[in-house]
């Protein structure tokens, strides 16, 4: 099974993660932001994954130190647990609704690093967390798995419905990009390496 346990410890946070690739798509999240705990939840369900993510930061200070490194560590247990790539389908994309929400996610395990983001949230906050650090948690993701992640809102009226498409949304394009293709097919680049 394709898996990997990261831990990552500063002064401004603590974070262990627990990720399997190959599960079905269970978490036991606690990041002591109950919002952003949600939206991993939504994330692991979507992708499939088996996710455990336990988080101790600097809350009193805000979130953003927590959310980042969350995606630091979620990052590098993905490009781990990837190993070599061999036999992965590399692409995956969704558009996603949440009723009035619209998004857009693709992503390409590429060994590239990148991070590509179009959109606005309605609101400034949802569930206590200020909403900026939601763009800094995939691109931290994003550069520590050495993927490229396109995301974009198409359309909200309703920070939650949009926050949650993304995550979900990007959920189920990873999920798509990681699953083994039925003939393997050795590694997906017209190069021989990812």
């Amino acid at each position: 099974m394709r898996r990997a346990e990261i831990s990552r410890k500063t002064k401004e946070t603590e974070v262990r993660v627990e990720l399997c690739l190959d599960g079905q798509g269970r978490a036991e999240i606690n990041t002591g932001i109950g919002f952003f705990n949600h939206m991993l939840e939504a994330f692991t369900r979507f992708s499939n994954f088996d996710l455990k993510v336990r988080a101790r930061g600097d809350l009193e200070v805000d979130a953003h130190h927590t959310v980042e490194d969350v995606g630091i560590v979620l990052g590098k247990a993905l490009e781990e647990a990837l190993g070599n790539k061999e036999g992965i389908a590399r692409f995956g994309h969704a558009i996603l609704p949440m009723d009035e929400a619209l998004v857009l996610a693709a992503v390409d395990v590429s060994g590239r690093r990148g991070f590509y983001w179009e959109g606005s949230f309605p609101t400034t906050q949802v569930g206590g967390l200020d909403v900026e650090v939601i763009p800094e948690f995939f691109r931290s993701l994003a550069f520590n798995a050495r993927i490229t992640l396109h995301l974009r809102i198409l359309a909200a009226e309703n920070t939650h419905h949009a926050a949650e498409a993304l995550f979900k949304a990007c959920g189920l394009a990873l999920g798509q990009a990681v699953t083994l293709r039925p003939h393997g097919g050795g590694i997906p680049s017209t190069k021989g390496v990812l």
